[in-house]
């Protein structure tokens, strides 16, 4: 078990997970600015984006790049670095680190070898837009980006058809109309929201229907990075368990359990198990009692 007091642990240095402005620079904390001063060095998604936002705030911490393609040499250099007892911070281009952004890989690393690691609350697009669709306020069920082949977006969708809570996706807005489409097509006319350019100039928020969004979509380009929320399936519509010993008796039930190898006292368990009845009553049925 790991077991990280996160201030108090100081054998060793800590890793820092800051988000950053999703758009609008007054969303930066006090603490980001601080800890962006205060490590040894930032390593971040593109370290160009970020020079401009350490301009901004004053920070003039060290920059290295760490990115999706970054190899494990990279990873390696900044646990060495950890490991050493310095500390070093990770930010993505915009938002949280590891929220469909780079880290999973180096935090897994840095956990293994029982480096602190510290995430700090910010900004982010997901939350930021279920909060203001109309559908937040309990429970949601985050995905991020769908797979671009449609092929796999399907299978995607068919696993994801019976959630009952609201879904977040991220688009891209080059895809953005055929993916809505693909929703309509799978999902029907749930309602659903399309919240783009958050917390910037241009930021815009629609709410309807997926048929409705698809038509709007039709008829407007849309810019800027997306985030669709589509609202859960019904509890009725749900799909149901494929419960494939429905029609069978109990006796026979137990026989198709004993034909696939397994011991007549296994086969009564497992049918009893299947029922949610006491095994005597399954027994008692497949002896003809």
């Amino acid at each position: 078990m790991n077991h990280q007091q996160s201030f108090r642990q100081q054998t060793s240095g800590a890793l820092y997970l800051v988000p950053t402005p999703i758009g609008n620079l007054e969303d930066m904390t006090y603490r980001a600015v601080r800890v962006l001063q205060d490590v040894d060095k930032i390593f971040a998604e593109d370290t160009r984006h970020t020079r401009k936002l350490c301009h901004y705030f004053e920070i003039s911490t060290p920059l290295d790049s760490y990115h999706e393609h970054s190899s494990e040499g990279k990873e390696g250099k900044i646990l060495a670095l950890l490991e050493e007892g310095g500390t070093a911070a990770l930010v993505s281009d915009a938002g949280t680190p590891l929220v469909s952004d780079p880290g999973r890989e180096l935090v897994q690393q840095a956990v293994g070898k029982n480096i602190v690691v510290i995430s700090l609350p910010g900004a982010n697009a997901a939350v930021t837009a279920l909060t203001a669709s109309g559908l937040g306020g309990g429970p949601f069920y985050f995905y991020g980006f769908l797979p671009r082949k449609k092929k796999d977006r399907q299978a995607c969708l068919e696993k994801l058809s019976g959630v009952d809570v609201p879904i977040l996706f991220y688009e891209s807005p080059y895809r953005l109309k055929e993916t809505v489409s693909h929703l309509e097509e799978n999902w029907g006319e749930r309602q659903a929201v399309l919240a783009r350019e958050l917390t910037k100039q241009y930021e815009e928020i629609l709410r309807g229907s997926l048929s409705e969004l698809a038509q709007y979509l039709n008829q407007h380009t849309i810019k800027g990075e997306c985030c669709v929320i589509v609202e859960g399936a019904e509890e009725d519509s749900a799909p149901a368990a494929d419960v494939w010993w429905e029609s069978l008796d109990p006796r026979t039930h137990v026989q198709v359990y004993k034909e696939q190898g397994m011991s007549a006292k296994e086969a009564i368990k497992a049918a009893a198990k299947d029922r949610g009845v006491p095994k005597q009553e399954v027994y008692a049925a497949y002896h003809q009692l």
